[in-house]
This record gives C-alpha cells, sequence and structure tokens, in this order.
C-alpha cells in the first residue's frame, strides 16, 4: 500500500464531497429521489458521488473492484467480492441518505479497503463538520490528522452515553434493550447516520453504539476506525465482526471495559 493512499483517498472523497454531495444538500427536487427497496431512498447525489468516487478509486489501484451499495442495489452479486481475494473497496457514497434527502445533518460518504478478505485501511467524512476519520489496520486511527487513542474511557454503566437503534430489533431484544437503558447514564436513540455515530465513538462524544441492521458499506469503515483505536466492533454474541458476514447485531464500544458493561445493561438476560 503507497504511503500516500490514506491522503489520496481522503482528497477524493472531499473533492466529491464539495462537486457533488455538498452542492446538492437542501436543494433536491422531487424527481432527484426515488425508493429504490420497500422504505429504502437514493437521491441523484448518491448515485454521482458513487460514480466520481468508483472511478477514483480505481485510477488510484488499478486493478481493483469497487463494491458501492448504490451498484449492489442493482446488482447482488457483488458482494460475493467480500470474501475473495485481491484489492476490493466498500463505499458508501451518501451514508444518512434520509436525512441528506430532508435537507437534515448529519450524513457522511465512507470507504473501506479489503485485502483478501480483512478490512485494511478506512475513511470517514462528515463533510458539513469538515470531519474526516482515516485507520489503517495496525497503524492507528486519526482523527483531522490526530491520533486517536480510546483506552481510558470510564466503564461503569452510569457513566456510559451511547446510543441504541431500536426500531429494527425484534421485540425480545428490543424490550430488553429499552428496559437497560435505564441503567445507562445516557442512552441516545441514534441518528440516522452510522457514520457519524463512529465518528463520536472516536471523539469521546459517545462510547458505544447499538445496531441491527448491518450492512456492509454501512459498518466496515467504522468498525475499523473503532478497532485501529482501542476499540471493539463484536455481534451480540461477542463473535468478531466481518462486512462478508451476512449476520444481524452489533455493539461497537470505545474499549472492551465499555463493550462489556454496555452488552450487560443492554442484552443482558
Amino acid at each position: 500500500m503507497a504511503d500516500t493512499l490514506l491522503d489520496d483517498v481522503g482528497t477524493l472523497l472531499r473533492e466529491t464531497a464539495d462537486q457533488v454531495v455538498v452542492p446538492l444538500f437542501r436543494k433536491l427536487d422531487a424527481a432527484d429521489v426515488a425508493e429504490k427497496a420497500p422504505g429504502e431512498i437514493v437521491t441523484v447525489a448518491d448515485r454521482r458521488a458513487e460514480e466520481l468516487i468508483s472511478a477514483g478509486l480505481r485510477r488510484l489501484r488499478p486493478g481493483s473492484v469497487v463494491v458501492g451499495e448504490e451498484a449492489v442495489a442493482e446488482d447482488q452479486g457483488l458482494l460475493r467480492h467480500l470474501r475473495g481475494g485481491g484489492e476490493v473497496w466498500l463505499v458508501d457514497p451518501v451514508d444518512g441518505t434520509s436525512n441528506f434527502a430532508a435537507g437534515r445533518r448529519p450524513f457522511a460518504l465512507m470507504i473501506a479497503l479489503l485485502s483478501e478478505g480483512e478490512t485494511v485501511a478506512a475513511w470517514v467524512l462528515d463533510p458539513l463538520a469538515d470531519t474526516l476519520a482515516t485507520a489503517r489496520l495496525g497503524l492507528g486511527t486519526y482523527l483531522d490528522g490526530q491520533l486517536v487513542q480510546n483506552g481510558g474511557t470510564d466503564s461503569t454503566p452510569s457513566a456510559l452515553r451511547g446510543m441504541a437503534v431500536t426500531r429494527f430489533l425484534p421485540p425480545a431484544a428490543r424490550d430488553r434493550v429499552q428496559a437497560g437503558g435505564s441503567r445507562i447514564g445516557e442512552l441516545l436513540p441514534g441518528q440516522h447516520c452510522a457514520g457519524r455515530e463512529y465518528l463520536d465513538i472516536l471523539t469521546g462524544e459517545q462510547q458505544f453504539a447499538l445496531f441491527w441492521r448491518t450492512l456492509p458499506w454501512d459498518h466496515a469503515p467504522g468498525a475499523l476506525l473503532v478497532r485501529a483505536a482501542g476499540g471493539v466492533a463484536r455481534r451480540f454474541d461477542g463473535t468478531e465482526y466481518h462486512p462478508a458476514d451476512d449476520g444481524r447485531g452489533l455493539l461497537v464500544a470505545a474499549n472492551e471495559r465499555v463493550w462489556a458493561e454496555a452488552r450487560d445493561a443492554l442484552l443482558g438476560d
């Protein structure tokens, strides 16, 4: 991997945001928004951004494969590349599309690079906050150029602040999480933007995030960012998260102690 790759991809994300995404924020017409699946929308910004990002990534790494959210909506078979060899990019051109389409923030642009099936680099950009997080496997996580270390976070339940997306949970799990919220210092409802949730763990704004749906472009970038900063991204049963796994349920935390305390409080029997 070239030493400039983190910077090169970060520049690509910023250019895409500046040229395609931000200019369309709060300026979409009805014709610019469509339903790609029941309850799932896509905008012209998603599609244009994915085209621009995909072309840029192929220029940076000739021979690599791009698996973008919008491309997968047209061809589910692209997901097979997540378990294959070589270099594979996962792209979420506009994470938080429902926010973006409604003229709300936050939203983010996200990329992960897999090599031989392992996530080795990640990028998350919140363009309105002008916040960029990057990570390389084994080399740490950087937030706006500064090294992030989350190991010292207080893990007592009453001191924890985090979010849980409960609307997709099965009823029994939803009841447990909602009841367990009383043991957490502050349980937040979520911001409809996974990328921002991961950034908020890196900044210390929150210490954990609980999800049910785990589409790979939503979580591969953030999972590496958190892990490379000393955090944890695991399924509810403790299995390590992998973007190729077609599972449900993910608890991400700033460190091991926070993960254990949040899981016991929210998912314990």
